[in-house]
């Protein structure tokens, strides 16, 4: 069994910017040649999660309606209240997401289904540099 990673730089805008991430995470399987394994990406960073979907704009929107509903950013936020700051809703929809995702892969490629795409989700109020990981484990 073998482990490798790759750290990769996304430059976001936040306000729940879903970006694919899909073929990152593949250069990096192509870059490390492990061919049969799992992929992890994760996203070190505590306003920004990690998920798969159909990453098309009805989607994605449709993403951002329901963590508005469950999450909304104008709630009173204790995050806020204690630190002087704005984005408590994009701390609390992070966790709901969680910072990474896992794709089996076989043959070199990752197993997703056919409109399913891996997703950074931004929730910060404001545009940010993100550091994501794509650690592989596998022969």
């Amino acid at each position: 069994m073998q482990a490798r990673y790759e750290e990769l730089s996304l430059d976001t805008q936040g306000h729940g910017e879903v970006i694919d991430v899909t073929a990152q995470a593949q250069k990096a399987i192509d870059n490390a040649g492990i061919r049969d394994g799992l992929c992890t990406v994760f996203v070190a960073h505590s306003t920004c999660g990690m998920t798969t979907i159909e990453c098309e704009p009805g989607c994605n929107a449709d993403l951002n309606a329901v963590l508005e509903r469950i999450a909304p950013e104008d709630n009173r936020w204790e995050h806020n209240e204690r630190n002087a700051d704005t984005n408590g809703h994009s701390h609390a929809r992070a966790a709901l997401i969680g910072p990474s995702v896992t794709v089996p892969m076989a043959g070199g490629e990752l197993l997703l289904g056919v409109w399913q795409k891996i997703v950074c989700v931004d929730f910060d109020d404001r545009p940010r540099t993100r550091k994501l990981v794509v650690q592989l484990l596998g022969e």
